[in-house]
């Protein structure tokens, strides 16, 4: 029952009652953002949902303009602290996670949800197995079990692997758990980038 109705109902009554504060942050740090390069205020980012299908996923942009795409070896995105294609605004946001405030907009559409696993890009569903493809049965979300408690210390397939762990065991204990677990990752600000 709640994963398969209550759960997506949580969902748009919280985006409804955050888009007003959404609205806010947008007006405070979007002049930021513009002017320190003259760029985009938003990054929109192609990211496999659920069932396979590719959507927008919005996030206030947080590099430079039109910065080369770097992977690690497992082909997940390159993440550090010393990364100079981020700027400085990028930093802060990155630091905060407000950079990922605009995905309550996918929450709202029904592309994502506010927990769950973090949709990856759309080239690795050429590197799951039969077995890892069902993260695709649930919506990414905002913050997930990695997020959470790992945050970018641990490897892709790691992340995976505990993704998987999260869908045979949705409830809404283990939703709030993650939530609250999430601001106080947040708060400490450690484990943000790879190693």
């Amino acid at each position: 029952m709640y994963k398969y109705f209550i759960k997506r109902l949580l969902d748009v009554f919280l985006a409804i009652i955050l888009l007003p504060v959404l609205l806010i942050i947008t007006f405070m740090v979007a002049p930021f953002i513009y002017l320190e390069d003259k760029g985009s205020v938003f990054y929109n980012a192609n990211r496999l949902g659920k069932k396979g299908k590719i959507f927008k996923m919005y996030k206030f942009r947080t590099m430079k303009e039109n910065s080369r795409d770097i992977r690690n070896a497992d082909g997940s995105t390159y993440n550090s602290e010393y990364d100079s294609r981020v700027t400085k605004v990028g930093k802060v946001l990155r630091r905060t996670s407000i950079d990922e405030l605009p995905q309550i907009l996918n929450v709202l559409k029904g592309e994502m949800s506010f927990i769950g696993p973090r949709p990856d890009l759309p080239e690795h569903i050429m590197l799951y197995t039969k077995e890892e493809k069902r993260k695709l049965k649930v919506r990414p979300g905002i913050t997930g079990y990695n997020q959470a408690y790992f945050r970018n210390s641990i490897r892709w397939k790691d992340k995976i692997r505990n993704d998987l762990y999260y869908i045979d065991n949705i409830s809404l204990k283990m939703d709030l758990r993650i939530f609250f677990r999430t601001f106080i990752s947040i708060f400490r600000k450690d484990l943000i980038y790879s190693k």
